[in-house]
C-alpha cells in the first residue's frame, strides 16, 4: 500500500512531523531550496524585459531531489508543508518544478507551530499553492539578483574588485555611515548639575537629594556651562534656607510588552543574551522544528519564527490565563485576555506572534532537555508570552519640589523624584530589557512622609555637590537599534534581518566594536559611490516603497513582471551612466594602515579584505606581492609548545574561525572552541568556553562555571 508523502525543508521537522502523523505517511527534507538562479551569470532574461528566471539544481541537492522523485512517484498524494511564509511557498513550488510532480496530486499545508494537534488540523484543511506568494517571493530573487549583478561590476572599477551591493543591505549600511557621520560632526557642548542632600532638623541620617532645577518665577531650566558658575551658585546655595514648596503623588500604570516577534525577538536576544540576530534565529528554528523530551518524544516548543504579528490564538490565551491563575494567583489574572495590534510598516496579520506552543512546557520544565543556547531563548520566548498576558504594574510616583532662598540672590528650585511599585503585575515575570541605561530616580528616603511648608536643612558645602557632563552624540548602531530602525522605515521583512546584518560585516562595510557598529573605510566609500550614482537604490523611503509593491504581489492586488519593469528602466539607465563614467576615471583602493612592515621590502604593510576575511598585505603591490594573515592573539599559552594560541579562519565553510598554535607547522594543535586564560581547576590544563560563563576541559576533567582567576604570588621579602 502507498505511502503520502510530505516534504518539509529540515530532517528534525521531518522526524517531528512524521511522528505525529503515524505509519500512512512519509516524511522527507527537501534541505531547503533544491534550485536556484545560476551562479557566475545573472539567470534572468532583460533584454525583452519579462524578467523570465533561469533556474538549476543545487549541486548538494540532486541526491535529494532523487529521493524525492522516487517517493512522489509512488505516494497517492504530495503533502507539501514547508514553512508558512513566501519563502516556504516558493520552496514548495521550486520542488513541483524540479521533481515533475504532478500538480493535481499535491497539497499544500500549513502550520505555524509543530505540535500534534496544529499538524493534524493542517492536514484535515489542506489548500492548494498560492501562487501569489510564489510570485512575491520569486520576485524578490529576481530584484536582488538583478541588482547585485549589475551594481557590482561598477563597485569593482570605481573601488576594488570582489565588492557586491545589495537592496536592503545597502541602505544598513547607509544608516550606519551615516550616524557616524552625525558623531563625527556632533560638537560636545559642556554643562553642569548641582544636587543638594538635605535633612530634617535634627535628624541628619534620613536624608534626601533635590536637583537643582532653576530659577523660582523663570521659566525653563538653569543652564550651567562651566566650573565657574557652578561653584558660584553653589556657594549661594550652601547659604540658602530650604523648605519644602509642595509634594504630589499620582499612580501610573505600566503596560507589558507584547508577545515577541522576528524584529523584537532578535533585539530583545542582543540586548538580554548578548545574541547576534543570526545566532538567535538558528536557536529559534531549533526550537521551531522540534525537541526530544524524553518520553513524550519530539514536539516543538515555540511557534514559527519569522512573523510580524503580534496575534495570539484563543485556544493559547485560555491556557496561559490558566497557568497564571495557577501559578500567580487570580488577581494576576486580567478581566479579558490582552489584544496587540503591532504597527510595523507592511506587517502581515495573517501569521502568530512567537510564543511557546503550550505554557506548561515551563523553563524549568524542559530545562533537562535544551541547551544552554536553547534554554535561555526559550526562557525569554516564554517569560514575555506570560508577562503579555497579565495586568499592568502599578506605581505611586512622587514629585517634592523644594525653594532655596539665597537671599538677595532670589530663589532656587530644586526636585527631586521617586516611585514606588505598589503592584508588580507583569514585571514579577519579565522586564523588557533597555538599548540606552535609563536615568536614575532620585530619592533615598520615601518622598511621601514629606509635607508642604516643611523646612529641611543642608549641610553647608559637604551637602552640595556638583557634577560636570558633556553631551553626547547619538550612539552607534547596535543589533538591536539598527533592526528596529530598518522595521521602523519599513525596509526588509522577518526573514531578512539577521542575513542582511551578517553580510555587511561580511563583506567588511562594517565591523562591530564592543556590540555596536561602526563603518569601515571600505564600506564609507561604497555608500558614497552609490548614493553618487544610485540614490533610489539607497534611499529610505524608495526602498520601503518596494517591499511594499512586494507585498501587493503577495496579496494579489498587483503584477510581478510590472512591478519590476517600473524598477528595472530608470535602475539599468543610472548603471549605464555610472558605468561611463567609471570608464574615464582611475580605480582607487580602499585600504587601511597598520603597524606591521613588510619583511621583504621594508615598505608599510595595509590590511585588505579578501575572501576569507582580512589579512596584511604590502602596500607595494603588485611589485612586491607579500601577504600574511592577520593574527590576533587569545592570551593563552599553547599547551602543547607553550607558543601563542591565535584565532584562525578556515579556507573553507565559510571562513568558520578556530583556534591553533601560532608556530604551526611545527605544532598542529587546534582547538574549535575559544580557550580561555585560567586553568582547569581539577588538571590544571587547558579549559575552553563551552557557552556563556560555561568552561569545560577537552580532557573530560572538568565542565561548569569559569573559575575565578587565581591570585598572583606576592613576592617574598
Amino acid at each position: 500500500m502507498s505511502k503520502n508523502l510530505v516534504i518539509v525543508e529540515s530532517p528534525a521537522k521531518a522526524r517531528t512531523v512524521g511522528r505525529f502523523l503515524g505509519a500512512g505517511f512519509e516524511a522527507k527534507a527537501s534541505m531547503g531550496h533544491v534550485r536556484d538562479l545560476p551562479k557566475g551569470e545573472i539567470g534572468v532574461k532583460v533584454d525583452d524585459e519579462s524578467f523570465e528566471p533561469r533556474y538549476t539544481l543545487i549541486a548538494d541537492r540532486r541526491k535529494v531531489l532523487k529521493e524525492i522523485v522516487d517517493a512522489a512517484r509512488e505516494a497517492e498524494t504530495v503533502y507539501l508543508a514547508t514553512d508558512p511564509d513566501r519563502e516556504g511557498e516558493a520552496i514548495s513550488w521550486h520542488l513541483i518544478q524540479a521533481a515533475k510532480i504532478n500538480p493535481s496530486k499535491t497539497r499544500r499545508v500549513v502550520f505555524h507551530e509543530i505540535t500534534a494537534s496544529a499538524v493534524r488540523e493542517a492536514f484535515d484543511t489542506p489548500r492548494q499553492l498560492d501562487s501569489h506568494l510564489v510570485d512575491a517571493q520569486q520576485a524578490r530573487r529576481v530584484l536582488d539578483r538583478l541588482v547585485g549583478y549589475e551594481l557590482s561590476p561598477v563597485l569593482w572599477k570605481k573601488v576594488r574588485r570582489g565588492l557586491s551591493a545589495g537592496r536592503v543591505q545597502s541602505v544598513a549600511v547607509r544608516m550606519v555611515v551615516e550616524r557616524e557621520a552625525e558623531r563625527d560632526a556632533f560638537v560636545s557642548r559642556e554643562y553642569w548639575t548641582i544636587r543638594v542632600r538635605l535633612h530634617r532638623p535634627g535628624d541628619p541620617e534620613a536624608s534626601i537629594t533635590v536637583r537643582l532645577r532653576g530659577i523660582k518665577g523663570q521659566k525653563g531650566e538653569i543652564e550651567i556651562g562651566d566650573a565657574a558658575a557652578a561653584a558660584q551658585i553653589a556657594e549661594r546655595l550652601a547659604g540658602a534656607s530650604f523648605t519644602v514648596d509642595s509634594v504630589t503623588s499620582k499612580d501610573s500604570k505600566r503596560k507589558p510588552a507584547p508577545p515577541f516577534i522576528t524584529s523584537t525577538l532578535q533585539q530583545e536576544a542582543s540586548r538580554s543574551l548578548r545574541f547576534t540576530a543570526a545566532r538567535t534565529m538558528s536557536v529559534a528554528q531549533q526550537l521551531y522544528e522540534g525537541i526530544a523530551l524524553g518520553s513524550e518524544g519530539s514536539q516543538g516548543l515555540i511557534t514559527y519564527m519569522r512573523t510580524d504579528s503580534t496575534n495570539i490564538a484563543k485556544s493559547a490565551l485560555d491556557e496561559t490565563a490558566q497557568l497564571i491563575r495557577e501559578k500567580y494567583g487570580e488577581e494576576y489574572v486580567p478581566a479579558r485576555p490582552r489584544t496587540y495590534t503591532r504597527k510595523v510598516k507592511g506587517a502581515q496579520e495573517a501569521h502568530e506572534a512567537i510564543r511557546p506552543t503550550s505554557v506548561m512546557n515551563t523553563p524549568d520544565r524542559v530545562r533537562s532537555y535544551l541547551s544552554s543556547d536553547q534554554h535561555r531563548l526559550y526562557r525569554l520566548i516564554w517569560n514575555r508570552m506570560v508577562a503579555s498576558q497579565m495586568p499592568d504594574a502599578l506605581f505611586e510616583n512622587t514629585t517634592v519640589d523644594v525653594d532655596a532662598d539665597a537671599g538677595g540672590e532670589g530663589t532656587y528650585t530644586l526636585r527631586a523624584t521617586g516611585s514606588v511599585m505598589k503592584f508588580a503585575g507583569h514585571r514579577s515575570v519579565y522586564l523588557e530589557g533597555r538599548d540606552e541605561p535609563a536615568d536614575e530616580e532620585e530619592g533615598e528616603i520615601s518622598l511621601t512622609d514629606l509635607a508642604g511648608g516643611e523646612r529641611l536643612n543642608c549641610q553647608g558645602k559637604d551637602g552640595i555637590d556638583t557634577e560636570q557632563h558633556f553631551t553626547e552624540p547619538p550612539p552607534r548602531y547596535t543589533e538591536a537599534t539598527l533592526i528596529r530602525s530598518l522595521e521602523e522605515q519599513g525596509i526588509g521583512r522577518p526573514s531578512t534581518y539577521a542575513p542582511t546584518l551578517g553580510v555587511i560585516q561580511d563583506r567588511d562595510y562594517v565591523r562591530k566594536e564592543g556590540n555596536r557598529f561602526v563603518p569601515t573605510k571600505l564600506g564609507i566609500a561604497v555608500n558614497g559611490l552609490l548614493i553618487r550614482h544610485f540614490p533610489d537604490t539607497v534611499d529610505f523611503g524608495f526602498t520601503a516603497r518596494v517591499e511594499g509593491e512586494l507585498d501587493d504581489i503577495a496579496s494579489g492586488d498587483r503584477e510581478w513582471v510590472p512591478v519590476l519593469r517600473d524598477f528595472y528602466r530608470p535602475f539599468h539607465d543610472a548603471v549605464e551612466k555610472a558605468d561611463r563614467e567609471a570608464e574615464r576615471v582611475p580605480r582607487s583602493e580602499i585600504d587601511e594602515e597598520s603597524d606591521e612592515v613588510c619583511e621583504i621590502c621594508e615598505r608599510p604593510m595595509v590590511i585588505k579584505s579578501g575572501r576569507f576575511g582580512r589579512f596584511l598585505s604590502c602596500s607595494g603591490f603588485p611589485e612586491c606581492k607579500n601577504s600574511r594573515p592577520i593574527v590576533e592573539k587569545v592570551g593563552v599559552a599553547c599547551p602543547r609548545c607553550g607558543g601563542d594560541i591565535v584565532q584562525k579562519r578556515q579556507r573553507a565553510k565559510k571562513g568558520k574561525r578556530f583556534y591553533g598554535c601560532s608556530t604551526y607547522p611545527e605544532c598542529d594543535f587546534t582547538s574549535s572552541q575559544r580557550p580561555l586564560p585560567v586553568p582547569c581547576p581539577s588538571c590544571g590544563g587547558l579549559l575552553v568556553a563551552s557557552g556563556r560563563d560555561r568552561a569545560r576541559c577537552p580532557s573530560g576533567d572538568y565542565s561548569g562555571a569559569v573559575p575565578e582567576a587565581p591570585e598572583p604570588l606576592e613576592a617574598s621579602a
